[in-house]
């Protein structure tokens, strides 16, 4: 098939395209609607590459893009992307067709006043996306085939190594947001360091955290995800409503409250609940607060007097790129077990649904969407 049309991308070299013009899709079509269509395998050009998906992680920031329709239809969405180079357009160099890859979404500059101050998620060019399945670029992970553009081909690809399955490659993208955190944060041997929520971004961080000797301490509602939490290095795992967390926080602490607090779910009032077991002087990392509507209220005092650090820390790093790539691809990190489905692309929406509103054992879901049934 053509996949480089006689304008703009003339001049490409395309090494290799698959043999069809169409691939199937997962559109959001507005009004919190996923649909599978048929749509163009997208035209790559100079510099850049065309991957053939195999797995792609269901992300909560794409959930809250599709529930609340916060971006305009039509877009697909999906950004924790594994496959295989199916073309490479003129001039890239160090790839070939076939080589097994993930695909990071966004990539800064490297040569603005954010990269230069290592604030990577703030850089113009970090905040477009630059991996897209067609329409408005935004991921396009859950589609047979996606178009990676320069920028990215040159920073943002990583080799999948041989015995590495896709799905687990696919973690190395929200692995990297969460180390990011971690290293933020810089839990010591001798931290408290307590962790609400323990969804598959809690347990990735519970993960993380267990490598700086730590003693840590979990909160969710589901028995399921304490049970991992404890299993993955948790000294104990809590209802965050149960009031024996707080008094085990003060009985490991001579009483005066966590080190460190890492705030991996987003519920009303849960900031209130990490300033309360945390110490004066503590640090408390907010990960999930990514909404501009949610409205955190805190005593001044709290924060002023008790001399606590607040701070945020969103998306990936360039500079740990390859740190979270060898943490999944050496096995260090058991992210098989947070992989409760695998499923096809005509089931995404299935999938959607079990994100928004888990049962008592599922977590991460894996879209694969060279299967269809």
């Amino acid at each position: 098939m053509p996949i480089v049309d006689s304008n703009a991308r003339s001049a490409a070299a395309v090494l290799e395209a698959p043999a069809r013009e169409t691939m199937r899709a997962a559109v959001y079509t507005g009004e919190s609607t996923i649909a599978v269509q048929s749509i163009p395998v997208p035209e790559i050009g100079p510099g850049e590459m065309l991957i053939r998906v195999h797995s792609c992680g269901i992300c909560h920031t794409d959930l809250k893009k599709i529930e609340y329709n916060l971006l305009p239809p039509p877009r697909v969405f999906g950004h924790e992307t594994a496959g295989d180079v199916a073309g490479l357009g003129e001039g890239v160099e160090g790839w070939q067709v076939g080589d097994r890859v993930l695909v990071f979404h966004h990539i800064p500059c490297m040569e603005c006043f954010y990269c230069r101050h290592k604030l990577y998620a703030q850089c113009l060019v970090y905040k477009k996306v630059g991996v897209t399945a067609g329409y408005e670029p935004a991921g396009g992970g859950f589609s047979q085939y996606v178009r990676v553009m320069p920028w990215i081909v040159k920073r943002g690809v990583e080799k999948i190594p041989a015995g590495v399955p896709y799905e687990h490659a696919s973690f190395v993208e929200p692995l990297n947001t969460c180390l990011k955190g971690v290293v933020q944060l810089d839990p010591k041997p001798d931290d408290v360091v307590v962790i609400l929520g323990q969804g598959p971004i809690g347990l990735l961080f519970t993960m993380l955290v267990k490598r700086s000797g730590a003693t840590m301490l979990a909160t969710d509602t589901m028995p399921y995800r304490k049970e991992l939490a404890v299993r993955f290095g948790a000294l104990a795992a809590y209802d965050p409503l149960d009031p024996a967390l707080q008094s085990h926080i003060m009985d490991l602490t001579n009483g005066r409250g966590a080190d460190a607090i890492i705030v991996a779910a987003s519920a009303p009032g849960i900031v209130g609940q990490a300033v309360a077991y945390s110490r004066p002087g503590s640090r408390i990392l907010l990960f999930a607060q990514t909404s501009h509507k949610e409205r955190i209220e805190l005593s001044g005092a709290d924060v002023c007097v008790g001399e606590r650090t607040i701070f945020g820390s969103y998306s990936a790093s360039v500079d740990l790129q390859k740190e979270s790539a060898e943490l999944v691809f050496s096995g260090e990190l058991p992210v098989e077990d947070l992989i409760s489905h695998r499923m096809p692309l005509d089931q995404i929406a299935a999938g959607i649904d079990l994100a928004l509103h888990p049962k008592p054992t599922s977590l991460k879901i894996i879209v694969q969407p060279q299967r269809l049934t």
